[in-house]
């Protein structure tokens, strides 16, 4: 049926591109305009859409990424072509990675100066193809519609991630004919029952079965299925760094805690001596197959998109479609509870009582600087069910992953797929404008908080209520413990200091800087009291870091 506004002229092809996001949803965008572009800016300005003007473009684009991981829709960024473009790659790839729907619209010369050598021609359409799902140019002003309809359905449909959109500076100023799609997302029924039915089948002769859950099963109406069939089956489950908070308290002691980066923990030792493991929304990028599979392990794979060829990750079955759907199918297949192995049991109880250590002498760790399971132990106490975590890059990111727990899906936002600096403090500035009634926590080392603080600006003046965390050693620390492991010394990772209390300040944020083991506690305390966006500068002591590359147990260090 054609639509009665098919041949609605439109005074440009900005006010067409900006009527396409709204059909789309999109609350918010995040840019920088420039000269390429700013005729969609000019109309952004007589729309619904909130545009919140960032200080670098990859922020832009962690900000979008942030809003799309936790709403499922799209997050966009919009900036000017050339470099305006080239710098929002990082944090495309980074949503790409991580599975994160994430739309960015650039800016670009005219269509007729494509092939000349003229100030800011750039091919970006080539660009992003490796680090998208959708990568493409709006050719023609009718088709404005239609290149951003798809662009949006790439992003958000599937396996979520990113797409990117060249919008030529005459498409965008010239006049337009044609109107808003209205695009209903594609809907997927679950696997089919008969191999439902053979993966119950399986559950029921596995002597070691375990789950192993990806970024997917964080997604919440998945995380609730999964919760439904652990309820039931009291299956013995670990997690990768993306989906946690999927596991609730009531399946706690089952849960061998997160898996990622070295194979060394709890989870990696249930996976080592399982004869059947279960995949619900995993992805190779998230933690590499070849570091827990046993290579003799039954394998099953839980997805909405098929595994990709891998010598390490070979699927027996494969239950591709919706996943909470054929989640629900396979609990009404279990027939009953399942009794851990003795293995398994043990590794489970040695990680109960680890966290018993961790808990009642964490606290315990008096040195100054901190140490990074006191830290941890301290964040636990403010990061409650309605604070939502961002964290970044570091070898803190590994405490923080292992030892910290979360009992909401998506409460902790963490990148693995490209393991990005500097993502943790746009992402809490796009979290909060998502929900403004949640008090958002993001943690960075100090090499990381640099390469993102100029949006301490936009969190100021957006009135962001948000509390960032700075653990400061003076060092690109995950870079060391790994170079020192390979080489007994390390190179190119120390840098300066710098008085992060003074230097929230001078952009209108509170600061706050921890100077003894015994004001740590009060000092977050008080900073998470502020209402607005505070920084909190705490020292780090790292000497344990070694120990993370090791069987670590807890009394090591207590």
């Amino acid at each position: 049926m054609k639509n009665p506004e098919q041949n609605k002229e439109w005074k440009c092809g900005a006010d067409l591109v900006v009527a396409q996001l709204e059909a789309q949803g999109v609350k918010h965008v995040f840019g920088i305009p420039g000269a390429k572009i700013d005729r969609v800016f000019d109309s952004l300005v007589d729309s619904s859409i909130i545009t919140v003007p960032v200080r670098h473009e990859a922020n832009a684009a962690f900000m979008a990424t942030a809003v799309g991981r936790l709403t499922g829709k799209a997050g966009v960024a919009l900036v000017t072509s050339g470099p305006g473009c080239s710098n929002l790659v990082t944090g495309v790839a980074t949503a790409n990675s991580e599975g994160d729907p994430m739309v960015a619209l650039g800016g670009a010369v005219k269509r007729a100066h494509h092939l000349k050598q003229v100030h800011q021609t750039m091919d970006t359409v080539s660009i992003f193809k490796p680090v998208t799902k959708y990568s493409a140019e709006v050719t023609s002003p009718s088709a404005i519609s239609e290149v951003l309809a798809n662009g949006f359905r790439a992003a958000e449909f599937g396996r979520p991630g990113a797409a990117f959109i060249s919008l030529p500076m005459d498409i965008v100023n010239e006049p337009a004919y044609g109107h808003a799609l209205t695009v209903r997302p594609p809907t997927l029924g679950s696997a089919p029952l008969s191999s439902v039915r053979e993966v119950a089948d399986a559950l029921e002769k596995a002597k070691n079965p375990v789950l192993l859950l990806g970024l997917m099963a964080s997604q919440p109406r998945n995380a609730e299925a999964i919760r439904r069939l652990l309820a039931k089956s009291k299956l013995p489950v670990t997690s990768t760094y993306q989906a946690a908070g999927v596991i609730d308290q009531e399946h706690f002691t089952r849960f061998a805690g997160r898996v990622g980066l070295f194979n060394n923990q709890a989870g990696d030792r249930l996976l080592q001596q399982a004869d059947l493991v279960v995949t619900i929304g995993y992805s190779p990028v998230e933690y590499e197959p070849e570091k827990w599979s046993n290579g003799s392990a039954e394998l099953v794979h839980i997805d909405v998109m098929p595994a990709e060829a891998d010598s390490d990750y070979q699927p027996d079955v494969e239950l591709i479609g919706d996943i909470a759907d054929t989640i629900d199918l396979l609990t009404d297949l279990v027939p009953r509870a399942f009794e851990l192995s003795t293995t398994s049991a043990s590794i489970l109880a040695d990680r109960s009582e680890q966290r018993r250590l961790l808990a009642q002498k964490g606290q315990n760790l008096s040195q100054f600087a901190i140490h990074p399971l006191r830290l941890v132990r301290a964040m636990q106490d403010i990061v409650n069910s309605d604070v939502t975590l961002c964290v970044d890059m570091g070898s803190f990111h590994i405490w923080i992953a292992r030892y910290l727990y979360s009992f909401r899906a998506r409460q902790v936002l963490i990148s693995n797929g490209q393991q990005t600096m500097g993502v943790a403090l746009p992402w809490a500035i796009g979290a909060a404008l998502v929900d403004p009634s949640r008090k958002v926590v993001s943690v960075s080392g100090d090499g990381g908080f640099m390469q993102s603080s100029m949006e301490l600006e936009t969190a100021v003046r957006l009135g962001i209520n948000m509390l960032h965390i700075i653990w400061v050693d003076e060092a690109y620390n995950m870079v060391a413990i790994q170079e020192e492991k390979k080489y007994n010394r390390t190179s190119g990772i120390q840098f300066g200091p710098i008085d992060f209390k003074a230097y929230a300040e001078a952009f209108g944020a509170k600061g706050f800087s921890v100077t003894s083991s015994e004001t740590l506690e009060s000092t977050l305390r008080a900073a998470m009291d502020v209402q607005g966006p505070a920084v909190v500068a705490i020292p780090v002591d790292y000497s344990d870091n070694a120990l993370l590359m090791s069987q670590l147990n807890m009394s090591q260090i207590f």
